[in-house]
Order: structure tokens, then C-alpha cells, then sequence
């Protein structure tokens, strides 16, 4: 055992990242057909790609609700990067139902959200603690965000319930390496030259490459965070992302997949609606660049084999700010495997093109 585990066997619905979005989640595993106990009268299973919290309205519900159907033996999972920030307590934007920290500044955007009791705060931590990071089988594999050989094998070394130990050993290596050559020293001259909070949306800093190699250090040493958040590179213009302003911007690492078999992730964001013109213009940099000209139930990646199930349900936050209905380009999905098609929260059910593997 290690923290890339076995896939179960037989048919498989696998869930896109949810967000605390509990209503969507339970409308999504009523059409797929699970009763309250995760029993499912094909006896399929349920697969979890990670990302069960933070910005929705109830996270904690959402996780309650996944640890039970993971009890009951007929659901598995894997840990996405906002449940390893829970686990390190490492407060990011959306995370105000759990974190004090962030209550305040995540008010406004994101309540009302439901927050745990000290009993289901540990019940939380006891769930994730033990979650892997990929899930494999012959015909399919499952990771968060990336699935790349160097990394896998680093994984595959590390016994189950490491995440948090060894995701803070690699943390401290990025520090070490920042702090012994002169990146703090730049970091710090460019936070004199820019003395705007970089979480502030209304100043757009200059391009900062001492932040920029600081990014790309803290995404690309540490193995488990690259496996839970994807490859990075240096961008060329500042943008937002996870409330606050980046330097370096994901990459299509499924361009440069060549093995044959398929692998499904979630994290990504990618929209469950054609891109209009007037779609384009509401997509992020990372979005477009992503997913821009891939068609929104395509498989992607150099062999075609390689499938985001993430529909961007954690968006739905923007209509409840707004007071709107809301937004089709929000969705919560499953993959259903190995019929390769998706149905959504809403009972809609439409077949994924282009899978070759």
C-alpha cells in the first residue's frame, strides 16, 4: 500500500471536483442512481476526484456525505489540493467555513457558508487524513490534477496517510531553497516597490519575477503538489487566480502524456458550454489557454486519452453573489466509466467525443 492505491474494478461514475456544492451532489447521485447508503443497483462504483470543499455553501455537509458513501464500500477517493490546505491549515480564499482567518475576508464573497463543530472538524480531519493521491487500474488511472511518471513513482514510495508529513517535508525543502540563494531578498525588494496586498483584484502589479521564481519553485519541487495541482510555468502577464494575483500559469501537461492508458482528473475548471465569443470573454488566461480551443465533452491531450471532469460547479458562488439564477457554464458532473459519458446534476446525459487511446 502506498499513496497511489488500487482502483476498484467493475463500472465507475466519477464525480468532478464539488466544492461544498451539497444540493448539486446529492441531485447528481439521485439521477446516477445511488440510494442514501451508496448502494447502486448495477453495482457500479462512485470515484471521487477531490475538491469537496471551499467556496460552496456547505462544505461541511459535503464531506460528511462522501466519508459515508466511502464507509459504506461502494465509493473511493482521492485528496485534491484544497483538502491538503485543510490538512496543513494553510487558510486560502474560499476556505472561511473552516478557517477564523478567512472568515472575515471571505465574507462578502462567498456567504452564507455552513461551518463545522469542533466534533465534525475532527471527524473532517480524520476522513482526508488517510485519502491517496491517485487511484489505478489497467484500463484507467484517476489523479487531481496531473498524472507524470517522476512524480507517480516519488508517490508510489510513500505509505498511506503520509500526504500531510510529506507534503510539509517538500514545503520546507521550497522554504530552504528560497531562503539559501537570494530569491528572498528579491521577493522582498519587490514587495517595497509594490506595497499592494496581491489578494487586492483593483491593482494589477507589474510583472514581479522574483514572486514569479518563488511560484514556480513552491509548484514544481515538491512531487505531491504537482500531482494535486498541476504543472506550472512561467507566465508573461499577472492574472488572478485563487483570489489573488499569479506569475506562472498551469500547463497542459496531457499534450505530452504518451502512455495508452486513460487517465481522468478534475481541478481544472473547464466549462460545460460551448465557447462563444461572448464565453471567451468570461474565461480566465489559465481557462482559455487550457481549454479555449478544445470542444467542452472532448477527451484532450496528445492521445486523445486524457478527460477533466471538472465543470466548474465551484463558480457557483458568482450567481449567489449576484442574486441570479444559476449560470449553465456552472455545472457538477460524472464521468461515467466505461460508457465515457457524462450526465449531469440535472439529469442531462451527453456522450464525450474524441476518445482515442
Amino acid at each position: 500500500m502506498s499513496l497511489i492505491q488500487a482502483l476498484p474494478s467493475g463500472a465507475l461514475d466519477i464525480v468532478g471536483d464539488i466544492h461544498g456544492e451539497i444540493d448539486a451532489l446529492e441531485q447528481l447521485l439521485s439521477h446516477l442512481g445511488y440510494d442514501a447508503q451508496g448502494r447502486h443497483p448495477g453495482g457500479r462504483t462512485l470515484v471521487f476526484v477531490g475538491d469537496f470543499c471551499d467556496r460552496g455553501p456547505d462544505s461541511p455537509a459535503v464531506l460528511m456525505r462522501v466519508a459515508q458513501l466511502m464507509a459504506s464500500g461502494r465509493a473511493v477517493a482521492v485528496i485534491g489540493n484544497h483538502e491538503i490546505n485543510l490538512l496543513r491549515n494553510d487558510a486560502k480564499d474560499g476556505a472561511g467555513w473552516y478557517f477564523d482567518a478567512r472568515l472575515a475576508s471571505d465574507h462578502d464573497k462567498y456567504a452564507p457558508f455552513a461551518r463545522p463543530t469542533a466534533g465534525e472538524r475532527a471527524a473532517i480531519v480524520a476522513f482526508l487524513s488517510p485519502l491517496p493521491v491517485a487511484l489505478e487500474r489497467p484500463d484507467l488511472r484517476i489523479v487531481h490534477a496531473a498524472w507524470l511518471p517522476g512524480q507517480i513513482a516519488a508517490a508510489r514510495q510513500l505509505p498511506p496517510g503520509s500526504v500531510r508529513s510529506e507534503y510539509d517535508h517538500w514545503e520546507a525543502e521550497v522554504r530552504r531553497q528560497a531562503q539559501d540563494g537570494t530569491l528572498a531578498r528579491r521577493m522582498a525588494a519587490e514587495r517595497q516597490q509594490w506595497p499592494h496586498d496581491l489578494e487586492d483584484p483593483q491593482h494589477k502589479p507589474p510583472f514581479l519575477q522574483a514572486h514569479a521564481d518563488n511560484e514556480l519553485l513552491k509548484a514544481m519541487l515538491n512531487p505531491l503538489k504537482v500531482l494535486t495541482s498541476g504543472v506550472e510555468r512561467q507566465g508573461t502577464d499577472p492574472f488572478v487566480a485563487g483570489g489573488k494575483w499569479r506569475f506562472v500559469e498551469r500547463m497542459a501537461w496531457w499534450d505530452s502524456y504518451t502512455d495508452a492508458t486513460p487517465v481522468v482528473v478534475g481541478h481544472y475548471w473547464r466549462r460545460p458550454v460551448v465557447a462563444a465569443p461572448e464565453t471567451l470573454g468570461s474565461l480566465t488566461p489559465e481557462e482559455a489557454g487550457l481549454f479555449g480551443h478544445i470542444p467542452p465533452f472532448a477527451w484532450h491531450g496528445q492521445r486523445h486519452n486524457v478527460f477533466c471532469v471538472d465543470y466548474s460547479v465551484g463558480g457557483r458562488w458568482r450567481a449567489r453573489q449576484a442574486g441570479t439564477p444559476h449560470d449553465p457554464q456552472y455545472r457538477l458532473a460524472a464521468l461515467r466509466w466505461p460508457e465515457r459519458t457524462l450526465l449531469f446534476e440535472d439529469g442531462t446525459e451527453v456522450g464525450t467525443t474524441g476518445f482515442d487511446a
